[in-house]
């Protein structure tokens, strides 16, 4: 199949599971028989609604919106978001072993995306209320009043994975969301909310401080605590000023490469242009090939002879998925790497985004219990073979977003100014 054929049937492919997740009370992470999948999730539900209105498709615009709706009637005392509701059975999950940080951030993403691009003063009405909460819960996460969430083991995208404390993948989204916040706060008074303008500055610069080591301590005038930043930089020469950090606690600093954190540090207008060179460099040279270039979502993989091997072991909530080169121990996410696409797009590197794209269009179509398109969890970052659970919408929602990016629409229409 020619790219341009492969590039047409994986948009046709993707819009038609994107409409298979579709249901009465939103969309379904997958419309496979499989554990929780057939549920209603806060964060792969705004990944779609995202993909929805970039396609600009009324019944996918619509189930967006029963997305948002079937989770705010499931919110929890506290202002919580479920991570994910059974449509069926009614049964409510807030997480397994712990909260969802993430949940809230992409709720409270995809209500404002939802509203900038319909306009829906109804919908906007209903959900006030329910993001006031949202509101207050994600500051008392920040449980010192620093300005960072502290994320719990657990606690987000990559919940089987060694990642807590101050994680950058959920401080950007943290930026975000107060962003949407302002949009609409902007929308609904007409007026300017100063007190979230300074928190949102006040985290931009935050996040450019801790996350970006560039061997100059200087700099840290920002540091969210002194010592430990010291120690970061001490601890990071072979990273500094090639990507973004994945994550700090009071232990000390992680180094692995998150992919997903990368992508959006770029995508939300974060980091400069020459940060996103040397991230792509560091994309192009050292995670990805040519046969099938798609991003891991952390690198390097964690091996049974490495010291973090027993701990990783032992952290999952039914089996364990992270064997080398599976799930998020070095799997090859087609997720992700449709953001990518969408970013690299976005500013202008058409050719390089679409051959991502082709990559997750060709991760798409591999196989799976003899059904081509089977849109897989992940790809297995050796052997290229397809995992985790089949037809899998979010894999399906990036191709969307990358595609409609090729063609100048936004991902994130809110205002990334820092």
């Amino acid at each position: 199949m020619g790219d341009d054929d492969l590039e047409q049937e994986g948009h046709r492919q993707a819009l038609s599971l994107l409409r298979s997740c579709a249901t009465e009370a939103g969309f379904l992470a997958s419309p496979t028989d499989r554990s929780n999948y057939r549920r209603v999730w806060a964060r792969d539900g705004a990944m779609l609604s995202l993909a929805a209105l970039c396609a600009q498709d009324e019944e996918l615009i619509a189930a967006a919106r029963s997305t948002l709706h079937t989770l705010v009637r499931h919110q929890g005392p506290h202002g919580e978001i479920p991570s994910n509701v059974d449509p069926v059975t009614g049964r409510v999950s807030y997480g397994g072993t712990t909260g969802r940080v993430d949940a809230d951030l992409w709720f409270v993403i995809a209500c404002a995306e939802y509203w900038r691009a319909t306009e829906d003063g109804d919908f906007l009405d209903a959900m006030l209320p329910a993001l006031e909460k949202v509101r207050a819960l994600l500051g008392a996460w920040e449980f010192n009043n620093r300005g960072l969430l502290y994320v719990p083991p657990t606690g987000d995208w990559a919940d089987e994975y060694l990642q807590s404390g101050y994680v950058l993948y959920d401080q950007l989204l943290y930026l975000q969301t107060q962003r949407s916040l302002a949009a609409l706060h902007a929308g609904v008074h007409g007026s300017t909310d100063h007190r979230l303008e300074e928190r949102i500055s006040h985290l931009y610069h935050l996040i450019r401080a801790n996350y970006w080591f560039d061997g100059d301590a200087d700099q840290a005038g920002d540091a969210y605590h002194e010592v430990l930043y010291r120690r970061g930089q001490e601890a990071a020469p072979h990273c500094a000023d090639r990507y973004w950090l994945p994550s700090f606690s009071p232990t000390g600093y992680s180094y692995r490469f998150d992919a997903f954190a990368n992508v959006l540090a770029s995508l939300l207008g974060v980091a400069d242009d020459d940060q996103r060179e040397r991230v792509d460099r560091y994309i192009a040279e050292e995670l990805v090939d040519d046969e099938l270039p798609l991003l891991p979502a952390f690198h390097p993989v964690i091996e049974p002879v490495d010291e973090d091997w027993e701990d990783l072991q032992v952290m999952f909530s039914y089996t364990f998925k992270n064997k080398p080169y599976e799930f998020h121990n070095g799997g090859l996410w087609p997720m992700l790497t449709g953001f990518h696409a969408a970013d690299l797009a976005l500013r202008g590197r058409g050719q390089a985004a679409r051959r991502y794209l082709h990559a997750v269009h060709a991760g798409n179509r591999l196989a799976m219990d003899g059904e081509d398109w089977s849109f897989p969890e992940f790809v297995h970052g050796r052997d290229r073979t397809p995992g985790g659970t089949r037809r899998q919408g979010w894999s399906a929602a990036a191709a969307v977003i990358a595609g409609a990016a090729l063609e100048g629409r936004e991902v994130f229409g809110i205002d990334h100014a820092g």
